[in-house]
């Protein structure tokens, strides 16, 4: 294995709402694509803090995770630089708070959409990620996880905010 690979870590926001997931589409250099609410863990900032802000950046809602669905490993080509990625994701689940109607979603962000596992499962093609659908199965297979089973030291933290 070559010395200077990393994982990217990042995470996600599975949200249901009557038997509907709360996912965005978003433009890639593949096309138009689906997702999660997600993105990549800034310096100086925990898993929790990053699930809340990245589910604000992408759908203008606030987000209070209540629990961790799991941990996902993924690989990727990148379409920009051909290189491969190796993709660590931690998916939350939790409640979908209040809209910030004037606020402007992330750069590439075209709108937020509500699909059906079975409407998500009739267009792979159209997944940003194959861990998009994994982590739809484990919620619908009831799978959660405590947020304390999560630790950052406040070293790692911009502020020293633990949480």
């Amino acid at each position: 294995m070559p010395r200077d690979w990393n994982a990217s870590v990042t995470v996600a926001a599975v949200i249901e709402r009557g038997g509907r997931f709360l996912l965005v589409e978003e433009e890639t250099p593949d096309g138009l694509r689906l997702n999660q609410p997600a993105g990549h863990l800034d310096p100086g900032e925990s898993l929790i803090r990053a699930v809340i802000r990245e589910t604000l950046e992408e759908t203008a809602h606030t987000f209070e995770p209540r629990a961790l669905l799991g941990c996902y490993m993924g690989r990727a080509s990148s379409s920009r630089t051909g290189a491969d990625v190796t993709y660590v994701r931690f998916a939350f689940t939790g409640d979908l708070g209040s809209l910030d109607a004037g606020r402007q979603l992330d750069t590439g962000i075209v709108r937020t959409v509500w699909m059906s596992a079975e409407e998500l499962r009739g267009c792979p093609e159209r997944h940003r990620t194959p861990l998009l659908m994994a982590c739809v199965d484990d919620y619908l297979a009831g799978k959660r996880f405590a947020l304390d089973a999560l630790y950052t030291h406040p070293s790692v933290l911009a502020g020293g905010d633990a949480s």
